[in-house]
Formats: structure tokens, C-alpha cells, sequence
């Protein structure tokens, strides 16, 4: 026999398979495919990856471009990349308390999810799931006013937090009789969007030939026919439409029409700040103006009584080249010294950027995207997951750069 060399007996055995069991654990089969697709994402962009492989191309390039050579798009993301943490160690922090609040209200954490038109094209339940996504999560939803679902619907489905995007359209009297049905559906704040005085040029939808409601063409039967699950939804479902504007003259989705088209006959070049006032004069509860770019249009917008301001480039999809939306936090808020709410949106991906806004001076910050990605990812149970990451982020976000509350952040934890 050599040397060293004992035979294998049973008590090896059963301390060979001890140790492989303290190592190995099988993972259970999930039959659920909604929670497989779940399981393997980790991030927005993640889902934004699954999101790509399930929508067909129009949709999924409708939900994701941008402008023109979408650099603005880009820029958006990256202002927040560059900028990074000074974290504080040993704070004796042994809970974070995130908790926020905007227009006087309370917030489970400092986002409101942005207004985004055309949202069924992600999953059926469109508005309604998001709507019930952010209450479950404490936080407002902007319902916009090309949505398609309903002021009333939304409402419906949702106790939270609603507010409403608005467009100062050419047809005022729409305008206001939209206004009069958010507020009779207790929708909490009008958001007054100042960044279309004309449609952007989304080149993607221009090399698709995409239009909304989606038309049937030889291009759109060979993408549905290799997204056959969201092809599938689609023809099962009532079709989309304007659902604001259903029963009006300026074009209510009845039939396909082409987005540009149909919002380059309502938006209107001459809107001012005579409008802003108009708006006030017909709803009784807070304005928000949304698509200030400069400080000194920030400004003007606290002289003008606003409730708040919300820094934005419509996400990159108005006007190739703006600038992006974080990098102006900082100077707004030292030049609106408190006189009026800050909210952040565009480029959102992680809840350290929202903490990156906040210690930056602002009050919140939007998303559009990031749920926008979750719903075609997943449908509503991806809303959930994306906003409890967001959640999740923030929270150790914070205990990792030594910040006990909202209230604590500011830019000397910035880099």
C-alpha cells in the first residue's frame, strides 16, 4: 500500500458531503416568468436590456431616443456619473431616515415619477399600473395629458398622489376643461410643460417610420411577428388612444395619426408668462413649471409666484445640445435661495443620483425612463422592483457616505 494513502470509508464520505453541502445550494425553479425575467436584473439598465429584447424595435426606439444625435440624451446620464461622493466615517449612524417632502407633503423618499405620454405602448396597463405602483411606493405620479388612460381612470385605481402635466395648447378651452376634471378627480398639482414651443426631431421614430397610435405597415408585422408576447397583449387590448382628448376635434386617437402632426397643431410658439398666470387663474392648487434650462429663467419663475420648478430637457427629446439638468441644481437653488421647490429630472438611473440632486439643493427629482424600462421589462411588478431600488440605493447610499437624514445632505459630500 503507499505510503500516506488511506482508503475511502464512510466517515469521509459523509464529511465530504457535509462540507459540499455547506457550499452548494440549489436554486428552486421559478416558474413565475415574470419574476425570471426579475431575477436576472439587477439595474435599470438591466431592464432596459430586457426591455429591448421584448418590445419591438419602434416602441422600444419611442421609449429610448432622443433628439437628433441624442447628446443632450446622453449628457443627462453623464453629468451625474462625474460627479462622485466625499463620504463621512463613523458618524454613529445606526438608521436612515429618508423620508422627504414636497408642496408641503410627505414623501417616502425624494422622486415623483414624470409625466410620459403614450405609455401602453410599454404593457397594457400602462398609466393605471404605474399609478398604482407609485402609491404603493408613497410617491406622486404626473399623469400627462397624452396619456392613455384617463384622468378619471387613473384616479380610479390610485388614493395617492396625482398630478397633472398640461401643455398651454391653442385650444384653451380643452385646456381648461381638462384642468376642471383633474381637480374634480383630486389631482394635487398641475405641471405647466414649457419646453415645446415646437415637437423635437426624434430621428429614431423618423428611420422607423414610428407613429402613435402604432399603424400597420409590412415593417410593423415583421416586428410583432419577433415580439410575439407583446404582439399578443397589443391585439387583445382596446386600442390606444388619446384618452384625455377622446371625443374632441383635435384629433383624439380614433385613428392612427402621426404624433408630430397632431401636437404641432396644438402647441403654441407665443406661450409666455402671461400663460403661467392664466393657469394659476383657473386652478386653485399648486403650479409647477417644467423645462426651466437657466438660472436666470429659474428665477423669473420664483418671481412669478410658482409652486416649483422642475429642471428639465423634456429628457433629451426637444432640443438637441441643451444642457443637462444636474449640473444646474447647484446655481439654481443658491439663486432661488428657497423661494420656491427644486425638482431634478431627466438621467435618473440609481437612487445615489437622487441623493446626488438632493445634496446638490434640490427637492426631488423625476424619472420617466427608469419605469419606463421596468414596465416593458416586466409590466407593473417591474415598476415595484425598480422603485424599491430606487429605495434600497438611497438608503445605502447614505449610511455609506455617513448622511443620517435627508436634511443632512449637502454639496460638502459631493465631489
Amino acid at each position: 500500500m503507499l505510503r500516506g494513502y488511506e482508503p475511502a470509508d464512510g466517515n469521509n464520505t459523509m464529511s465530504i458531503y457535509r462540507t459540499l453541502r455547506s457550499v452548494i445550494r440549489f436554486q428552486g425553479i421559478e416558474t413565475d416568468p415574470v419574476e425570471r425575467r426579475l431575477a436576472r436584473a439587477a439595474s435599470v439598465a438591466d431592464l432596459r436590456r430586457v426591455a429591448r429584447r421584448r418590445l419591438p424595435g419602434g416602441v422600444f426606439d419611442y421609449i429610448d431616443g432622443g433628439a437628433e444625435d441624442e447628446r443632450t440624451l446622453a449628457a443627462n446620464e453623464a453629468a451625474y456619473a462625474a460627479v462622485g461622493f466625499r463620504p463621512r466615517v463613523l458618524r454613529g449612524i445606526a438608521e436612515v431616515d429618508i423620508r422627504s417632502s414636497v408642496l408641503g407633503r410627505s414623501l417616502a423618499f425624494p422622486l415623483v415619477l414624470a409625466p410620459t405620454g403614450f405609455t401602453r405602448i410599454a404593457d397594457p396597463a400602462g398609466e393605471l399600473a404605474v399609478a398604482r405602483a407609485a402609491q404603493r411606493a408613497g410617491l406622486p405620479y404626473t399623469l400627462s395629458t397624452l396619456s392613455t388612460r384617463s384622468i378619471e381612470e387613473v384616479r380610479a385605481v390610485s388614493d395617492g398622489r396625482l398630478w397633472f402635466q398640461v401643455y398651454a395648447w391653442r385650444d384653451r378651452g380643452l385646456v381648461k376643461e381638462m384642468i376642471a376634471r383633474a381637480a374634480a378627480a383630486r389631482f394635487e398639482a398641475l405641471v405647466l410643460t414649457v419646453d415645446t414651443a415646437v415637437f423635437g426631431r426624434r430621428e429614431r421614430d423618423v428611420r422607423r417610420g414610428f407613429s402613435l397610435p402604432p399603424t400597420i405597415g409590412p415593417g410593423t408585422i415583421v416586428d410583432g411577428a419577433l415580439h410575439p408576447a407583446w404582439t399578443w397583449k397589443f391585439v387583445r387590448s382596446e386600442p390606444i388612444r388619446f384618452a384625455n382628448v377622446m371625443g374632441r376635434d383635435v384629433g383624439d386617437g380614433a385613428s392612427p395619426v402621426n404624433l408630430s402632426d397632431y401636437i404641432n397643431t396644438q402647441f403654441d410658439p407665443a406661450l409666455s408668462w402671461a400663460d403661467v398666470e392664466w393657469l394659476r387663474s383657473v386652478w386653485d392648487g399648486p403650479v409647477l413649471v417644467k423645462g426651466i434650462q437657466r438660472v436666470d429663467d429659474a428665477v423669473l419663475a420664483a418671481e412669478a409666484g410658482v409652486d416649483g420648478i422642475i429642471l428639465s430637457n423634456h429628457g433629451g427629446r426637444q432640443l438637441d445640445g441643451a444642457p443637462a439638468t444636474f449640473p444646474l441644481v447647484a446655481p439654481v437653488a443658491d439663486a432661488v435661495g428657497g423661494r420656491t421647490e427644486i425638482i431634478c429630472d431627466g438621467g435618473v438611473r440609481r437612487g445615489s443620483d437622487i441623493v446626488k440632486a438632493v445634496a446638490a439643493g434640490a427637492t426631488a427629482c423625476m424619472a420617466g425612463r427608469a419605469y419606463l424600462y421596468a414596465l416593458g421589462a416586466a409590466g407593473e411588478r417591474g415598476v415595484d422592483r425598480v422603485l424599491e431600488w430606487f429605495r434600497a440605493d438611497i438608503v445605502r447610499t447614505m449610511s455609506l457616505i455617513g448622511a443620517p437624514s435627508m436634511g443632512s445632505l449637502d454639496r460638502s459630500l459631493l465631489s
